[in-house]
């Protein structure tokens, strides 16, 4: 089975540069998997991305062995989770996951029984179309489950989230974060960096891989000082937005 490099990497404590991809294309995933990120974040929670999105984009991604691909579903959901799987995702990212139990159900629909739910089936592309004799006993081996903490109620619980057996980073969440703690919108505000900077110090300091998505400069740097281990550094269709912008301003000022 390929081995999981962005585990291994995070096993080793090698910070990690990643982009998130919402544009739902292979094509564009493909101008981005040679930019030299270590990892990408195939979404399908805000996006209209779905498993038939998600694995052209695998597929693409396989073509760059430097680039590990993580995939978020749309929701904590075990057939959601299951779809992912068995194209070939090997690192998800779960959103929304408040409390042990939540982080519990995830790990669980990652895991074969009799440690979890996952269904079976011997003709996946994980399993190479049954050519992976030890897939069913191994599999796990090469899973990453990262939960997603967005909710002050997380944050609250994120000790015992990190604890989880199975759960292997915690992720921290600014844009619902900042909703959730009264900040709404603003995601500069001095308030959200230092509860950002909190929740990866924690997560830390459970013995955890922390990571974060943020366009904040100032922020980036604090979490960087507190040892964030994988970092998102933008987002496709925001760099298509703001980059079309700024050259239809910069000609327009000719």
């Amino acid at each position: 089975m390929p081995r999981n490099l962005f585990k291994q990497a995070l096993s080793e404590g090698r910070r990690q540069h990643g982009l998130w991809c919402t544009l739902s294309s292979a094509f564009a995933t493909e101008v981005v998997a040679g930019a030299g990120y270590d990892w990408l974040l195939l979404d399908t929670e805000h996006s209209p991305g779905d498993a038939l999105t998600v694995l052209p984009q695998l597929q693409v991604i396989a073509g760059y062995p430097g680039v590990s691909a993580i995939v978020r579903p749309a929701s904590n959901d075990a057939v959601l989770i299951k779809r992912l799987l068995d194209i070939g995702a090997q690192t998800l990212l779960i959103p929304y996951v408040q409390n042990a139990a939540e982080a519990e159900a995830a790990v669980r629909a990652t895991r074969y029984p009799p440690c979890g739910i996952r269904g079976v089936s011997g003709l996946t592309r994980a399993t190479r179309f049954g050519r992976e004799k030890g897939y069913f006993d191994k599999a796990a081996e090469d899973l990453c489950v990262i939960v997603q903490i967005e909710t002050a109620e997380a944050l609250g619980n994120l000790k015992a989230i990190a604890a989880v057996p199975g759960v292997d980073a915690l992720f921290v969440g600014p844009a619902d974060l900042a909703a959730s703690i009264g900040f709404g919108a603003d995601l500069s505000n001095p308030g959200l960096r230092k509860t950002v900077v909190d929740a990866i110090s924690k997560i830390k300091a459970a013995g955890k891989p922390a990571g974060l998505l943020s366009g904040d400069p100032l922020l980036m740097k604090m979490a960087a000082e507190a040892g964030v281990d994988f970092l998102a550094v933008g987002v496709d269709a925001g760099l298509l937005a703001r980059s079309s912008e700024a050259l239809l301003a910069q000609a327009a000022s000719l």
